[in-house]
């Protein structure tokens, strides 16, 4: 669905890093962080404290989605089979990943030109491992910058915040 069109984060689609379409709307019901990552970055160690997120929360309605790209720097710069082999050896990811994706300019995918709509060109990935938090319905209701670490107290305290409730 193009950007323009999107009522929530729940119109768009990924491929998943397997193969197989991902829809947003599978994640209806649960919190997603959306981050864009890379292999060869300077903040890949963040792998193991998205992976660390998703422990911790995914049985209360986290879901960490990971979206490769090789916008910055050219720190993604592997085949779908090379970054799920290098997250899943070297940190232990076992969160849900896409294929490799354009974050930014006019050939974004329609995510992230759409949170750009909804947030404010400040809040565009600038570099790799940006993150976005969508609501159980959807909402686009947060985004933190690379250097923000995932047990930053802000960014926990913002995930707690739309969980879903039991």
């Amino acid at each position: 669905m193009p950007a323009a069109n999107a009522a929530n984060a729940h119109d768009f689609r990924f491929t998943a890093i397997e193969g197989g379409e991902l829809p947003l709307s599978s994640f209806e019901g649960k919190a997603v962080l959306v981050v864009n990552t890379a292999s060869q970055c300077g903040f890949t160690p963040q792998y193991e404290g998205l992976q660390a997120l998703w422990r911790a929360y995914r049985d209360r309605g986290l879901v960490v989605l990971g979206v490769p790209s090789n916008d910055f720097g050219a720190q993604e710069p592997g085949s779908s089979a090379e970054i799920k082999k290098f997250c899943e050896v070297n940190f232990q990811v076992d969160f849900p990943l896409t294929e490799k994706v354009v974050v930014k300019g006019t050939n974004a995918h329609p995510f992230y030109k759409w949170a750009a709509g909804e947030l404010g060109v400040l809040a565009a990935p600038k570099w790799n491992f940006h993150k976005y938090l969508v609501a159980p319905d959807g909402r686009l209701v947060d985004w933190f910058s690379t250097p923000t670490e995932p047990d930053a107290p802000r960014l926990r305290t913002a995930i707690e915040k739309v969980l879903p409730k039991k």
